[in-house]
């Protein structure tokens, strides 16, 4: 068990009942996500469910059987969890804003490009400037990916962006190609690979738009920079840039 300073309280009304538990911010975080596969009791302050977990007082026991169908503390707590709410402190409050103000900018910049310059990725400085612009405010208890399609309509204004894909064809000179295609077949969906009569390796890779640079990287880093690439607008070419 944890003690009473490390815990929040998780707080569920229902059927006109008040339900409050005492648990770890991040199990109880991690149990309304259902991600959580530890131990219970490890993380739980008291193994009890209280009507007001400040005084210590606790519902009537057919107010349990009503509601939970179950008088055991150990089978509600993570109902009260899952269904409630997580009083979290303001700190925590802002250590998990942030947390996921910046897996939001992430997952922009690895998906959006800019329109209006050959659909060139938006670099997340760009990203981090335009949602500060645009007032946008990353909701700490919600997960990042039921917040981008929010983020996006609060960009579209400031910058021009838009989630797109693109496919690419790298060309490995024979000298790079058993190691260097190795890994590079991992960044993205290989759609189609030749090897090629002087032992040059040619693939083409569909992956999110915004990683074009990483996806040159991980080219050149690979072939000293030998290989050549070519974006693909007609899927049935093959070719080098």
């Amino acid at each position: 068990m944890i003690s009473l300073d490390e815990a929040v309280t998780a707080r569920l009304e229902s059927h006109g009942q008040r339900f409050e538990v005492l648990v770890d911010p991040d199990a109880a975080l991690a149990i309304k996500r259902g991600e959580f596969d530890g131990d219970l009791e490890d993380v739980i302050a008291a193994e009890d469910v209280f009507e007001d977990a400040s005084s210590g007082d606790r519902p009537p026991e057919n107010a349990l059987e009503e509601v939970f169908e179950t008088t055991d503390p150990l089978s509600i707590i993570p109902e009260v969890i899952r269904r409630g709410e997580i009083q979290i402190t303001a700190q925590q409050r802002r250590e998990m804003q942030e947390q996921k103000h910046n897996q939001l900018v992430t997952e922009i910049a690895r998906n959006a490009v800019n329109p209006q310059m050959d659909d060139a990725p938006h670099p997340p400085e760009r990203i981090e400037r335009a949602l500060e612009e645009a007032g946008f405010t990353v909701d700490p208890m919600e997960p990042v990916g039921a917040q981008v399609d929010d983020a996006l309509d609060a960009l579209r204004p400031v910058i021009p962006i838009r989630f797109d894909e693109v496919v690419m064809a790298a060309q490995i000179p024979a000298e790079y190609a058993g190691s260097a295609q190795a890994q590079i077949r991992q960044f993205g969906d290989l759609e189609r690979e030749e090897w090629q009569s002087d032992g040059s390796w040619v693939g083409v890779l569909r992956f999110p738009a915004g990683l074009q640079n990483d996806f040159y990287d991980l080219v050149n880093e690979q072939t000293s920079g030998e290989a050549e690439t070519r974006i693909i607008k007609d899927e049935d070419e093959i070719g080098t840039r």
